[in-house]
């Protein structure tokens, strides 16, 4: 996997665990069941996204390779984690950001 892929993978992991020990299990250490499905899945249309080396964030591709479904269940992931993770994760947080303002969805150019 690409690094922009692993970075990716790890970002969402991250927001997965922070939405899984907030709302389902907090005791734990891990993701809950459904949470590790949606992780796997997650992983698997990143491994297989079209745009290879030059992904874009998911957020502003043009291609959604998520079922609805499960497009909807990420966005509300991303929705309740993203504003936590500039304190818990400040260096993933800014990288994000970053490729999210600089790096051109493709076949895009930026203004």
């Amino acid at each position: 996997m690409a690094y922009s892929k692993k970075l990716e993978m790890t970002t969402v992991e991250k927001m997965m665990l922070i939405h899984c020990q907030d709302r389902h299990q907090p005791a734990t250490a891990g993701l809950c069941g459904d949470c590790r499905k949606m992780l796997d899945y997650v992983r698997q249309r990143t491994e297989k996204c079209v745009f290879g080396d030059d992904k874009p964030v998911c957020s502003q591709c043009p291609v959604h390779c998520y079922r609805p479904a499960m497009r909807e269940e990420i966005r509300k992931i991303m929705q309740y984690a993203g504003p936590r993770m500039l304190q818990r994760h400040p260096i993933l947080t800014v990288r994000y950001m970053y490729r999210k303002r600089f790096k051109s969805p493709p076949g895009q150019v930026r203004k």
